[in-house]
């Protein structure tokens, strides 16, 4: 990292190429300090340079900081770091790691305060729904319809907002757990008590109910006094239980203790968790007399690049405002590419990193950045096909993620019904109450008499060898299968796979699951349909996925990064590739219709970490078309597109795709020797979008409070005009952004 000034041969050698932000971060050390630290900023530098500071200059002992990380990574990280600025002694006594760690550190001296003992063991998250599901079927609620792992979700928000079971109203988790669900939390609680355990939200929750308790001011108030310092590393991430704990120890006398708190509101990303960039935002407002410093100056990514991250992030309202810069140059604009469909943008994509790689740019320095995971499936298959080294980052590969395989292993038996391990992995997904002894009975016959597991059951279900209820089961099962493998004669493997998926119970049993990443499996298994059409028939697509799951063995060559933009923050790439810039798609209309606003600035932020991953290159790219679950959609631009500033992108569209308001063309040359022809006479072509889409976007009849319908979505009410694009409130879609060319008057 270069000097921002001068240096001074009289200061200490870990201020020595601090800029003077940065330096002034590190020196101010009296009161409330928060650091703004944008991306590429040097912010973990300071951060480090604060700690060796203030033991250096004697102002506290190592016992009387307190320092959060948000992994246990970033907490060695730092230890490794002050400990070579101060000359490699180490440092012994702090108080440095992660909420939980620092949280069970202090419990153990509290616990019987809360009803435990310090032995007190922390339960893993199988536990934890081990230990409800035992709960729930004491109090006979069906947990086939309220599935444990969801319920258990629930009830660590409540915990990550510092909410016990009495802070909540009877009925507050709705028809969950058949309107049960705080009962079985105060159950749940009880439970933990009696067993002298805790999991991982009890370890905050305990301490932040002990430091609130006027009962124990005295405990709080011995904390206060011990930590002189309290420094926290990615403020932007943190929950309510988390704030809460740290206020309680930064409050000393009435006044605010000396708190450095390091974030970036601009990056919160992680609502989805339970963050909330609320903290942040209010950081002043909680520490009257606050001290804000800004870290602008970028030391990893070109001016072009950063302009239009900041000039993306500027239409945010609640942020605390800060316009990153750096000293290189401007580079290359960002790309903005216009492609007709998902499989030319994996085709566009492909091409350009082996047009990099013949330009002598690593693989292992070139990222494809996803909104979402069923993205990656296109991506994937390109590779493969092209034989570009690549690895996913933070997940499985599409067809290895469990749904995919249960929904494979379907499909298999419909293909094959003797395929035996694919039976027995989906004979009980979703439950069917096939219990031990059944499958037991099924497993004897089928060896005694050298059968399938298939022929076999289809054998025994016609005997008494079974009870009525699994016998029905088994009975009803070789049904399903039979009728399915009937169908695909009359009917596109496709339509049969779809038709699967709901006649069994599993898409339903996704639905019904309120856990986190069930919307993620959901729009998965709608991609395993879309990749089907690419095949003729279920065997030679189950042929495929075969190959592909044979050649993807280890590599320890080069290999192009894909993973989620949200898996990317804290990453950098001298190259990045940002696919998928569609309403609807990112920004999320799911984040959108669940929080609002709220949600649309979180999308926006994300937009924003993924944009400041590239280093040298940002290509970011959007569709007019996508295949979703055998279905063609029209896609418009991300509003995030419009939102990039003109001076600092270079726009180009196909022939026919909108153009985000900018002139939209092919030049001569085309991009990484991509072929246009070839792109368009592999994509189908719809008369009726492509003349829309090179409609006027300046005449458009419609205004704010129309009454509109839309082929796809129905009626709905036209709530905002920008430019060709409506954003309408649909009366059974929800809010969704489309073009004025697709909707017509709906006179009522």
């Amino acid at each position: 990292m270069q000097a921002h000034s001068p240096e001074n041969p009289m200061s200490p050698p870990y201020l020595n190429g601090l800029n003077p932000p940065q330096r002034e971060a590190v020196e101010t050390l009296d009161g409330p300090v928060l650091v703004l630290a944008g991306a590429g900023t040097g912010k973990t530098r300071a951060l480090t340079a604060r700690l060796a500071h203030i033991l250096m200059t004697g102002r506290a002992y190592p016992n009387q900081i307190l320092a959060v990380t948000f992994t246990n990574k970033a907490a060695g990280e730092m230890r490794e770091r002050v400990s070579a600025l101060l000359g490699g002694q180490p440092v012994e006594g702090w108080w440095l790691g992660t909420f939980h760690a620092l949280a069970a550190r202090m419990l153990r001296r509290h616990a019987e305060l809360v009803g435990l003992t310090s032995a007190f063991t922390i339960i893993d998250d199988d536990d934890q729904v081990r230990l409800l599901k035992q709960l729930m079927e004491q109090e006979n609620i069906d947990t086939k319809k309220w599935a444990p792992r969801a319920m258990m979700g629930i009830i660590s928000r409540w915990k990550d907002r510092a909410r016990l079971p009495s802070d909540l109203p009877p009925h507050e988790g709705g028809e969950a757990a058949g309107g049960k669900l705080v009962q079985l939390y105060a159950q749940y609680q009880a439970r933990l008590k009696a067993v002298n355990a805790c999991d991982f939200g009890d370890l905050l929750l305990h301490m932040v109910c002990i430091l609130r308790d006027p009962k124990h001011a005295d405990v709080l108030a011995d904390w206060q006094r011990r930590f002189r310092y309290i420094m926290v590393d990615e403020y932007q991430d943190t929950n309510i239980a988390q704030y809460m704990w740290l206020r309680l120890l930064a409050q000393r006398d009435g006044a605010a203790a000396n708190i450095c708190c390091v974030g970036d509101d601009d990056q919160s990303i992680y609502g989805w968790r339970g963050a909330e960039v609320g903290n942040i935002l209010r950081f002043e407002q909680d520490f009257p007399g606050a001290k804000i410093i800004r870290l602008e100056q970028n030391y990893r990514s070109t001016g072009h690049i950063l302009a239009a991250a900041s000039g993306v992030i500027a239409h945010n309202e609640d942020r605390l405002g800060k316009t990153l810069w750096a000293d290189a140059d401007d580079g290359e604009k960002v790309a903005v590419r216009g492609l007709w469909d998902g499989p030319a943008e994996a085709r566009f994509v492909a091409e350009e990193i082996e047009a990099l790689q013949t330009k002598g740019w690593s693989l292992d320095q070139i990222a494809v950045l996803v909104r979402a995971g069923f993205q990656t499936r296109e991506f994937e298959e390109r590779f493969n096909a092209l034989g570009i080294p690549h690895k996913i980052v933070g997940g499985q590969r599409f067809y290895e993620r469990a749904e995919i395989r249960d929904a494979l292993a379907y499909l298999r038996v419909i293909a094959q019904p003797r395929d035996d391990l694919a039976l027995e992995r989906i004979i009980n997904v979703p439950k069917r109450g096939l219990g031990d002894v059944a499958m037991k009975t099924v497993v004897t016959h089928a060896r005694a008499r050298n059968l399938s597991l298939y022929d076999a059951i289809a054998d025994i279900v016609e005997t008494d060898e079974l009870k009525p209820k699994p016998r029905d089961t088994f009975r009803r099962l070789i049904a399903d299968f039979e009728r399915w493998r009937g169908l695909l004669a009359t009917m596109a493997h496709t339509e049969l796979t779809a038709q699967m998926l709901d006649e069994s119970g599993y898409m339903a049993m996704w639905q019904a699951d309120q856990s986190p990443d069930a919307p993620g499996r959901i729009e998965n298994l709608r991609e395993l349909v879309t990749g089907m059409a690419e095949f003729e028939s279920l065997p030679d697509f189950l042929e495929h996925v075969s190959l592909v799951m044979e050649n993807q063995s280890r590599n320890d060559t080069a290999q192009v990064t894909i993973m989620t933009l949200h898996g990317a923050k804290g990453l950098e790439f001298d190259c990045v590739f940002l696919p998928g810039w569609e309403d609807g798609l990112f920004p999320s209309q799911r984040s959108m219709d669940e929080n609002g606003l709220k949600g649309l600035e979180e999308e926006r932020r994300l937009a924003y970490v993924g944009i400041t991953r590239a280093r040298k290159r940002a290509i970011i790219s959007y569709v007019s078309n996508r295949l979703t679950y055998g279905n063609w959609v029209n896609a418009l631009p991300s509003r995030f597109v419009d939102e990039l500033p003109e001076d600092h992108i270079e726009v180009a569209a196909e022939s026919g795709v909108y153009g985000a308001g900018r002139s939209s063309h092919w030049d001569s040359s085309g991009f990484g020797g991509s072929s246009r022809a070839a792109t368009m006479a592999q994509t189908p072509v719809v008369a009726t979008q492509t003349l829309a889409m090179r409609q006027s976007l300046s005449d458009h009849p419609y205004v704010r409070g129309d009454r509109v319908r839309h082929d796809t979505f129905g009626a709905g009410t036209v709530v905002n005009v920008d430019g060709a694009k409506l954003d309408i409130a649909f009366d059974k879609g929800g809010h969704k952004r489309v073009m004025d060319s697709f909707v017509v008057p709906l006179e009522e």
